[in-house]
């Protein structure tokens, strides 16, 4: 019963997270150019998108579960 609620909550708060960011955004370094001892290098920053209807059905989950563990 509490291990169900604590899910739901942690739930919960998983999907509010996701809901207000819209991707995961990090930065890779790429060695473009090496004369000698003279380098260039770029920096590419890449998003991993995060839907929308992925955080709701997280947030609706943990609701549920809460829910169901509140009634037991």
């Amino acid at each position: 019963m509490k291990s169900m609620m604590l899910l739901g909550i942690v739930l919960v708060i998983v999907g509010a997270i996701t809901l207000g960011y819209h991707g995961i955004t990090y930065t890779t370094h790429e060695k473009v150019l090496q004369i000698g001892p003279i380098e260039a290098t770029k920096k590419t920053e890449k998003t991993i998108p995060l839907s929308p209807l992925l955080g709701g059905g997280v947030l609706a989950a943990g609701i549920v579960l809460i829910i169901m563990g509140a009634k037991k």
